[in-house]
């Protein structure tokens, strides 16, 4: 099945010949020239990519951008424009801009852009949405919006970090599973430091092919190569003065790594095909989802890379050694997706939320986020019930069994940690259970289990139990 392309662009010769190039080259194209009709025909016709003219009379290619990332987070937008300057590029990119290109612009070029975004966005839809990055609003006092959810103690040790190395310009390396959150850790790092008001530029080094990573990150010169009919500026340049964050930088190239560390340690770029070399002032903040000194000790990364990029190393917990966080992460996403979706859920059932509670989460905080969009899309009023789980989160919340986890296999050094965690929640079980069957009647529930009111709600707060959840 073809990949189906929107081109929204008011010159309709331009629009003409775009659509030509991309059709002879098998991709299905939709042509608007209203720029007017581009939020209906994003919705009507869910393309794998969105191709849109940055100057446009009625709505701009910014609007549509910003649009497309409010409500369809994952689909790639490109820019073209004749106003091919650094800064209209940084805050296209900035704002979520999968590239840019400039006319007059090159077949070969475009293509490349084209099957880059549309083959980036085919993979994403595989996997769970993921958490989109929060906007760099300030509130009434002119404080930055905090991008970051959960008050539990991992967390609280993960904000003092960020506000200590944050003025500072020095080299950070976020690790931690798919899903924990390190893009929004690194954009928390740049909204606290002193670059806050210059760039803030991502590269994901997993999706960007072997073959381009170079000019991408460097930029290039005209005639570098066949298709570079001008000059265009990589990453480097674009977060001068700023931030650039490197994601899945394990999976960079090894003849990669090298030129990364002279850039780094030099402080100056070459572009592609040029001969002399670029001053940059950039932030550098990388994250891996890999352990990096095993990937040294492999062979597959550099030693002395690693150690450049490792100067204050930055953990993020799993969403299951952060459970504490669960209520105010669902009571987050509910309310988000109330906005989105014109629901009114406010409440969830206790044996949801305990199953919600029990369950390993394997894919994060990025799971969750579609779980609960999933539920609150599909509810038929204003509570989420244990009925719509899913069977593996159910069976979470079936009640724990005897046999350890393959997590707690590894972690068997902490014996006792893990025999209280386990009574624990048998505990969770029991009293959830019986607050579900007295419909949330302390008093009825503490009889049947035979506490006092008093001692069942102490037992409550130090499980963090709530009747119902907003």
């Amino acid at each position: 099945m073809s990949s189906k392309v929107l081109v929204i662009d008011d010159e309709k010769n331009v629009a003409f010949v775009v659509t030509a190039m991309l059709q002879k080259a098998g991709f299905d194209v939709v042509t608007i020239n209203d720029s007017r009709a581009a939020y209906g025909m994003i919705e009507a016709e869910s393309p794998d990519l969105v191709i849109t003219d940055l100057m446009m009379p009625e709505v701009n290619g910014m609007e549509i951008l910003d649009h497309c990332a409010r409500h369809f987070p994952q689909l790639p937008v490109v820019m073209i424009t004749a106003h091919g300057t650094v800064e209209s590029a940084v805050s296209a990119l900035k704002r979520g801009a999968f590239d840019f290109i400039t006319k007059p612009f090159d077949q070969q070029e475009l293509l490349s852009v084209a099957r880059k975004a549309t083959e980036t966005h085919r993979r994403s839809r595989n996997e769970p949405i993921a958490l989109p990055a929060p906007s760099l609003e300030s509130d009434e006092t002119g404080t930055l919006v905090n991008p970051l959810v959960g008050a539990s103690p991992q967390m609280q040790e993960i904000y003092k970090v960020i506000g200590k190395i944050a003025p500072s310009p020095t080299t950070v390396l976020i690790t931690g599973e798919s899903g924990t959150g390190k893009e929004l850790v690194a954009l928390a790092v740049h909204t606290r430091s002193d670059r806050v008001k210059k760039p803030f530029i991502k590269v994901n080094c997993a999706a960007i092919p072997s073959t381009l990573i170079e000019s991408e990150l460097f930029g290039y010169e005209r005639g570098a190569f066949t298709g570079a009919v001008g000059s265009k500026p990589g990453r480097f340049e674009l977060a001068h003065e700023g931030t650039l964050f490197l994601d899945e930088v394990a999976d960079m190239p090894q003849e990669m790594q090298v030129k990364l560390l002279r850039a780094l340690q030099e402080k100056e770029i070459e572009r592609v095909g040029g001969v002399t070399s670029v001053r940059v002032d950039v932030r550098i903040i990388a994250a891996t989802n890999k352990d990096l000194e095993k990937e040294v000790a492999e062979g597959r990364f550099r030693e002395d890379l690693f150690y450049r990029l490792n100067v204050v190393p930055l953990r993020l917990p799993p969403l299951r050694e952060r459970r504490d966080d669960l209520v105010t992460l669902i009571g987050y996403f509910i309310e988000r997706f109330n906005t989105r979706l014109g629901k009114t859920v406010s409440r969830i059932e206790p044996r949801c939320f305990a199953a919600l509670r029990s369950y390993a989460w394997p894919g994060n905080i990025r799971q969750l986020e579609n779980l609960i969009e999933r539920m609150v899309l599909l509810a038929d009023a204003d509570m989420l019930t244990y009925d719509a789980l899913p069977d593996p989160v159910k069976d979470a919340g079936s009640g724990p069994s005897g046999n350890p986890t393959p997590e707690e296999i590894q972690d068997l050094s902490n014996f006792k940690d893990i025999v209280r965690r386990r009574m624990q929640d048998l505990e969770r079980g029991f009293l959830e259970r019986a607050l579900e069957e007295t419909e949330g009647n302390v008093t009825r529930a503490a009889e049947r289990l035979g506490l006092s009111r008093k001692g069942l709600q102490l037992k409550m707060k130090e499980l963090g139990i709530q009747k119902a959840i907003p």
